[in-house]
Order: C-alpha cells, then sequence, then structure tokens
C-alpha cells in the first residue's frame, strides 16, 4: 500500500494505515507546521516531508489521505468557505489527479456539508471515483468527546484495473479490498451519501482504552511546547476513527 499524506499534521492517518496495512509504505508527507514536523520525522525518519502543498507534485500512490484545512468552514472562524486563502481543496485535487491514487480518504469539519462538499464530491467524480460521505464522531469509537467530523471515502474504478490486484494482495488481512462497483459505493448520484455513526453504548469488540486527558489548564506552568502541543492535537484527526474506515476498505464493506 503506497500511501501519500497531505496536511499530515502529526500523522494520524499514517498511524491507522500501518495499523491495517502490512505492507504499509508512506512515499511522503506534506505539512508546513514545524512543530508537527517534528513529530512526523520523530517518528518516520525516512519519510520525506513536504512543507508547500503548492509546490508538491503528484507521485504514484494507491491511497491520498488528507485532512485539508478546516478554517474556512469552522464555526469558529469567519467560514469564509471557498472565498478563504486558506481553502487549499483544490490543491488537494491537483495531487490526486496528478498520483492517480486508487483510494482517497479526506476528512473535515461538518461546517463544510452547506457550503463545499458537494463541489468537493463534484471534483472526486468528475476524476472518475465512485464517493461517500460519513459524519463520524470521535465518540464513535469511545473517545470520551464528541468531535463530530465528516469522512469523504472515495475509490477510482480505473485505479482499481490497473492496480488493484497488487493493492488486494497487500491488504488481505480479513478480506479483499473493495472496489467501486460495491452496493455502498454513491456511484455517482446526484445527492451524496452521508451517513452518521452513533456512539456506541459500550462493550464492543472495538472498544479501546482511552487516556485521560491531559491537565494542561490556563494557569499550568512547566509543560514543553505546551500551544505547539495543543494545537497540533486539536487540529489532529482521530486516528481510530480512520482506522475503522481502512478496517471497512480491507473487508469489502465500503
Amino acid at each position: 500500500m503506497r500511501h501519500l499524506d497531505l496536511f499530515s499534521g502529526i500523522g494520524g492517518f499514517a498511524l491507522a494505515a500501518s495499523r491495517v496495512w502490512p505492507h504499509h509504505e508512506i512515499v511522503g508527507f506534506c505539512e508546513k507546521d514545524k512543530y508537527c514536523q517534528q513529530i512526523l520525522a520523530k517518528h518516520w525518519p525516512d519519510v520525506p516531508i513536504h512543507e508547500d502543498i503548492y509546490e508538491l507534485k503528484g507521485q504514484p500512490a494507491d491511497l491520498v489521505t488528507g485532512g485539508f484545512p478546516c478554517q474556512p468552514f469552522s464555526t469558529a472562524g469567519k467560514q469564509r468557505g471557498t472565498s478563504d486563502d486558506r481553502y487549499l481543496w483544490p490543491e488537494m485535487l491537483r495531487i490526486i489527479r496528478e498520483s492517480q491514487p486508487t483510494w482517497v480518504v479526506g476528512e473535515n469539519v461538518p461546517g463544510i456539508i452547506g457550503m463545499a462538499l458537494d463541489q468537493v464530491l463534484i471534483d472526486l467524480e468528475m476524476e472518475g471515483y465512485a464517493c461517500q460521505c460519513f459524519v463520524i464522531p470521535a465518540c464513535g469509537v469511545d473517545a470520551p468527546h464528541r468531535r463530530d467530523r465528516v469522512w469523504i471515502v472515495a475509490n477510482s474504478q480505473h485505479n482499481w484495473d490497473r492496480r488493484g490486484q497488487q493493492l488486494k494482495e497487500s491488504g488481505k488481512e480479513k478480506g479483499d479490498v473493495a472496489n467501486a462497483q460495491s452496493q455502498s459505493s454513491n456511484g455517482g448520484d446526484d445527492q451524496p451519501r452521508r451517513e452518521e455513526s452513533k456512539p456506541r453504548d459500550g462493550g464492543s469488540e472495538n472498544r479501546r482504552d482511552w487516556k485521560p486527558e491531559p491537565p494542561v489548564g490556563r494557569v499550568a506552568h512547566g509543560i514543553p511546547k505546551r500551544v505547539d502541543r495543543l494545537r497540533a492535537l486539536g487540529n489532529a484527526i482521530v486516528p481510530q476513527v480512520a482506522e475503522q474506515i481502512f478496517r471497512a476498505i480491507v473487508s469489502n464493506s465500503i
């Protein structure tokens, strides 16, 4: 599984994918935050880190992931949407077009639904991808907070024909990788399919032990890189959610 990770943050997508595919190869990160770059370099010292999304060129990959910037859609901001200069979906789309991955997984805040999600899905479908969308909260994987996020999953049939067998062999764990003919695929319908994952009551086989949140209150002192750590965690995806999406891909259920 060749994986190109955009807007990488502290590596949530990379961590999740490495838990699912035994032959997971990260071909590159793209992240401009200096603190996040340090985290990526610590855990993946041999993977190149590209700083500028505008200068990054696509490269052959089976999977492209990215939590493209949420500030244009976040209720914490002015919600300028596509007019915001931090709206970087067009650059992610360009790299997808150049890389031609079999799978694309993106993540953003719920504010994107009424502002740009339809355009994102149209763009992907124009490139030959069948798409599905899900609203999955962090508490859906038993985290102690809600944190709703929109997850975009897209599969390319023409790339499945070209590289699917190799991906199928490297990704086998519990089943084969799904293809664009799956009944669960949107397949180019006029309206994207959006599903919301309900928090579980507990006791499921996927329950994970979550560590208590660190006591980094407003008057805390002496915590190294406290502001950087909080910002990085705040911008990070929940890797446990991404892991479940990847496992659904492997088990042919998405």
